[in-house]
């Protein structure tokens, strides 16, 4: 069996860089210490990535292209359980490169790059989410004025983009970890989809009660008994 080739330094630069980012924030990690994870020298790092925010913009690139793609099956969005498969896939995304969410506004203060692509990102997901409530609208699913659109659409963003940032508040020493990654993803596309409701026809409102009551979490369970 012919042995697989071994994958270029660069590439293991950032997927070391990813990984330490999102494990201990963007502004806690150096390069040094992206360089000692991996074994190989600080200047060998910097024949690749001559500066940190090279290895921040290449991580963003990547992230801005699977969100791009994933976009575009909000087009393909017709009901509710349509949006749920759409919505977690999004949180998992995010989670994936959960440093860019985590370190936001740290981020956008010290790098142009993502300062203005991100304002991009922002309007690309409210573009998609319009999307998916129009083929919602077409297959008689949701009902909603049009004027209403741009602000449901909008809130919807603001739960996306913030959402590990509330998790984080509720939890800071165990939100982040991947133990907890998936109860926090499932919240965050329940609570998303939870913005629908007032639209939704009924048997469709009814499929997201059902959700929530499958994916219900511990820490959910026990906020309902002492609210």
């Amino acid at each position: 069996m012919a042995k697989k080739a071994p994958r270029r330094t660069a590439q293991r630069i950032l997927e070391a860089a990813l990984d330490l980012f999102n494990r201990f924030g963007e502004p806690n990690v150096s390069t040094t210490l992206v360089a000692a994870e991996l074994g190989i020298s600080p200047g060998n790092l910097y024949y690749h990535y001559p500066a940190k925010d090279a290895l921040i913009n290449r991580l963003y690139e990547d992230y801005e292209l699977e969100l791009d793609e994933l976009l575009q099956a909000s087009e393909g969005v017709n009901d509710v359980e349509d949006a749920w498969f759409f919505m977690h896939s999004l949180f998992e995304l995010i989670w994936r490169h959960r440093f860019l969410y985590r370190d936001l506004n740290d981020l956008l203060s010290k790098n142009r790059l993502l300062e203005t692509r991100f304002q991009l990102v922002l309007d690309k997901k409210a573009r998609a989410i319009r999307a998916l409530l129009a083929g919602m609208a077409r297959a008689g699913h949701l009902e909603i004025d049009l004027r209403e659109v741009e602000a449901l659409s909008r809130s919807m963003v603001v739960v996306l983009t913030y959402w590990l940032s509330y998790e984080y508040v509720r939890n800071p020493r165990q939100a982040l970890e991947p133990a907890h990654a998936q109860a926090a993803l499932l919240r965050g596309a329940l609570h998303t989809l939870h913005l629908l409701a007032p639209y939704l026809a009924p048997v469709q409102r009814s499929y997201l009660l059902t959700l929530s009551d499958a994916y219900a979490t511990d820490e959910d369970e026990d906020e309902a008994l002492t609210a």
